[in-house]
C-alpha cells in the first residue's frame, strides 16, 4: 500500500525562533535542528528527535512524502529536510505543483482556467489591500507567484474591525482571508492545498492520505485526508476547530511538531507499511 503524507510546514512541522514556544526550564529544552537558513541567518528549526522520526519515514518506500506550504517555490526551497528529498512539493497553497523541484506546467494551467472563472481577479483584491491597510502598521505587502497576496504587520496595531471588514469584503469575491502570525493572506476560495493533493494521490496511485496543519487555509487539507492531525495552537485551535477524521494534539509550539511526525509514522505502522 502506498501511503501519502502530506503535512503544511511553517508551525506545524518547522518553526521560527518566535514559534517555538519553549516554555519549559532551559536545561529541558529538546535540541534542535536548523533546517532553513535565510541571508546566512538560522530561520526555522525541528527538534532533533522530530528529525530522526521524518528521516526513518521518509525512507520507506511506500511512503509519498508531500510537503505542503502557502509558502512560494523560492521559498520553499530554502528548506533542508532531513531523510530522502521529495518528489512532489505543494506551494503556494495548491497553486505551484513541485515535480522534482520544477513546476509542473499542466497543473499551474489548470489553476489559472479555475481561478480566472470562479474569482475576483488578483489586482482587484491587491489594490484593495493596499488601499485599507494603515501604514501605522503595515510593514511589507507582497504578491505570490501572481496567484494570492499578503501583508506582512505589526499583529497588535491591527483593528479587529479592519479584519472582519476584509473578510466580508473578500467572500463575495470568492476569496478567503487568514491571519498566520504576523502575515495576513488573501487567497482565492479555489486555491487549496487539498485539490493538488488529491492530483499527487492520484500520481501515485496512493491508497490512504494522511495531513497536518494549523491554520484556517489547512482546513480543506485535512478533512481531504483519511486522516489528519493539527496542533495545540494556531488559528484551527483557536477557533476550536476539528473534524471526525481529524485528530487535536495537546502540545504547543516545535513539540507538537513532533507530536505530529510521530503520528505520522505511528499511523504509517498501523497501516503495515513501516515498523511502528
Amino acid at each position: 500500500m502506498t501511503v501519502l503524507v502530506a503535512s503544511d510546514l511553517d508551525r506545524t512541522l518547522i518553526y521560527s525562533s518566535a514559534a517555538l514556544g519553549l516554555t519549559m526550564p532551559d536545561q529541558e529544552a529538546p535540541r534542535l535542528l536548523c533546517v532553513e537558513v535565510h541571508e546566512s541567518k538560522p530561520l526555522s528549526y525541528m527538534t532533533e528527535t522530530a528529525a530522526g522520526l521524518l528521516a526513518e519515514l521518509t525512507a520507506d518506500p511506500g511512503v509519498v512524502w508531500v510537503p505542503t506550504t502557502t509558502r512560494t517555490r523560492k521559498q520553499y526551497q530554502r528548506i533542508r529536510f532531513p531523510g530522502r528529498p521529495a518528489e512532489y512539493a505543494i506551494c503556494a497553497n495548491g497553486g505551484q505543483l513541485l515535480v522534482d523541484g520544477a513546476p509542473d506546467r499542466d497543473w499551474r494551467r489548470q489553476v489559472a482556467a479555475r481561478l480566472a472563472e470562479e474569482c475576483a481577479p488578483l489586482g482587484e483584491v491587491n489594490e484593495h489591500l493596499l488601499a485599507t491597510a494603515d501604514p501605522a502598521w503595515l510593514r511589507k505587502a507582497r504578491v505570490a507567484e501572481d496567484l494570492f497576496a499578503y501583508l506582512v504587520v505589526e499583529r497588535a496595531l491591527v483593528p479587529d474591525e479592519w479584519l472582519k471588514a476584509l473578510v466580508s469584503w473578500a467572500e463575495p469575491r470568492g476569496w478567503t482571508v487568514s491571519l498566520q502570525g504576523r502575515k495576513i493572506y488573501a487567497v482565492p476560495r479555489p486555491l487549496t492545498k487539498s485539490a493538488a493533493m488529491r492530483e499527487v494521490a492520484r500520481r501515485t496511485g496512493a491508497g490512504t492520505t494522511l495531513a497536518a496543519g494549523d491554520s484556517l487555509l489547512d482546513a480543506d487539507l485535512l478533512l481531504a485526508a483519511d486522516r489528519g492531525w493539527r496542533p495545540g495552537h494556531g488559528e484551527l485551535a483557536e477557533a476550536g476547530w476539528t473534524a471526525g477524521s481529524v485528530t487535536a494534539l495537546a502540545r504547543a509550539g516545535v513539540l507538537a511538531g513532533e507530536d505530529i511526525v510521530r503520528a505520522f509514522r505511528r499511523a504509517v505502522g498501523e497501516l503495515g507499511t513501516l515498523g511502528a
